[in-house]
């Protein structure tokens, strides 16, 4: 009974796998073939069946910049890089699409946090959790070095290299634990309207008031939202942030969340 129930759940697993399979190379075709919109819809439909996957949100932001969707393009190159910080292609379309925009992103960050943020974007999540493991099987040994052995350069190599494996290991943990966090945060959102205003209060602004305008592809950090007493759920205005600027208020749906 319980090897038919194993055949069964491999057979409607492998089924399922090829359906998926079968999805990216029509897109993959589409594409090539020039047939953008249809890729598009394609790549989309593999993402609802497979789940999140860096490489199917990568073409789908190819095939949507060539689609003249460039929101949508940064939508999906962001999403891949949620999924998988290491990926390359995925950087580089971002970066040369956001070098493109009307509104073109600032780092107002300090040095540390660069290159922080450099180190997390090295690896994914799970290879910064193995990185981890790595240095504290290594910090161990080094452990056993200072306690077991009887020769004193040998003791000291391994006091000196113990501390700074505990570093190591304490900092990798944290890159780890830092992107992981970040695969399952949706505190960031792009732009997906043609254009939005940014305003001081969350309502349409009048004539009379100072507004700011942002543009197609802008990445802004939502920080609070309001919703109506006709719709608690659903927030209608978000209020937000780019570039650590101070918080204005537009339209929720006129972004969405990373």
């Amino acid at each position: 009974m319980k090897l038919r129930i194993l055949f069964i759940m491999a057979i409607v697993l492998g089924t399922a796998v090829r359906a998926i399979a079968a999805l990216t190379v029509d897109a993959d075709s589409a594409y090539t073939q020039e047939r953008y919109t249809e890729a598009v819809r394609l790549y989309n439909e593999a993402l609802k069946e497979n789940g999140r996957n860096a490489d199917i949100y990568y073409n789908l932001g190819n095939a949507n910049y060539r689609a003249g969707h460039v929101a949508q393009a940064v939508l999906a190159y962001e999403r891949a890089l949620r999924v998988n910080p290491a990926h390359a292609d995925a950087r580089a379309n971002l970066d040369f699409v956001n070098s493109r925009l009307e509104d073109k992103p600032e780092d107002n960050n300090s040095l540390l946090t660069r290159a922080h943020e450099g180190v997390v974007r090295a690896m994914s999540a799970n290879g910064w959790a193995w990185t981890a493991f790595v240095t504290f099987v290594l910090l161990c040994g080094a452990a056993a070095l200072y306690i077991f052995s009887s020769n004193v350069t040998v003791r000291k190599a391994g006091f000196f290299g113990g501390m700074i494996l505990v570093v190591l290991t304490i900092y990798f943990i944290v890159v780890a634990a830092d992107a992981s966090a970040r695969v399952d945060d949706h505190s960031e959102a792009i732009v997906t309207a043609p254009s939005t205003l940014l305003n001081s209060v969350p309502r349409q602004p009048k004539q009379t008031e100072k507004v700011v305008p942002l543009h197609e592809g802008t990445k802004v950090e939502i920080i609070d939202s309001v919703s109506t007493p006709d719709d608690p759920v659903s927030p209608r205005w978000y209020n937000v942030r780019i570039n650590g600027s101070t918080g204005a208020w537009l339209r929720a749906t006129d972004v969405e969340r990373i």
